[in-house]
């Protein structure tokens, strides 16, 4: 999967739990939660629809990696199935 496609599925996963994100002005760099009202159970929820939706398994620890797009792509570029 190329990186436009995992952004895509990441944006509209976050939209999933948190419906006012503007995908427009996400910042890949800053942390969802640094831009978004999304708090401590939607980003939970964000993991494991991530998990659901790619088929793969993120453990706790790597929970950290994803709260930003730029995380979230390496992560699932080196985690998710082509």
């Amino acid at each position: 999967m190329n990186e436009e496609e995992l952004s895509a599925i990441v944006v509209e996963t976050l939209r999933a739990v948190a419906p006012d994100v503007d995908a427009g002005r996400l910042d890949p760099e800053r942390s969802f939660r640094d831009q978004f009202d999304i708090d401590s159970v939607d980003f939970l929820n964000f993991v494991l629809k991530l998990e659901v939706r790619l088929d793969i398994k993120v453990p706790e620890l790597d929970y950290p990696k994803l709260s930003s797009l730029s995380g979230c792509l390496k992560f699932l570029q080196a985690h998710a199935a082509p």
